[in-house]
């Protein structure tokens, strides 16, 4: 005997089904939109592989999708999936505007060191 789907399992569904058809939306849009290359590593695709290419949001709200693509960029499986990783771990998106300047040179005065 199958068992009732509860309200919650209903509700969990639809939203799935609506997640889905709003990626599938936007996908072929941004698909059509830019040349099938990654954004970040510059990997080309073809038909045989475009599965693996990925619309990344740059400022990582799903929801924001606007016409112009001005919110996307394509993205490899292994990239997209770097960009949201390094996210996660609290360091920067490559979509980030602002540009992290290193001024600390841990190899300054080696030479010295490795002459005493």
């Amino acid at each position: 005997m199958k068992e009732p789907v509860s309200k919650l399992d209903k509700v969990i569904e639809e939203a799935n089904r609506s997640r889905a058809r709003r990626e599938l939306s936007y996908r072929e849009q941004a698909i059509k939109m830019y040349p099938w290359v990654c954004g970040k590593c510059e990997r080309e695709f073809s038909q045989k592989n475009l599965q693996e290419l990925t619309v990344h949001h740059k400022d990582h709200d799903h929801d924001n999708n606007p016409s112009d693509g001005s919110n996307w960029e394509l993205l490899c499986v292994y990239c997209h999936d770097n960009e949201h990783q390094r996210l996660l771990e609290g360091g920067h998106s490559k979509s980030d505007s602002k540009e992290t300047v290193v001024t600390h040179n841990p190899f300054a005065g080696l030479g010295d060191m490795l002459k005493k």
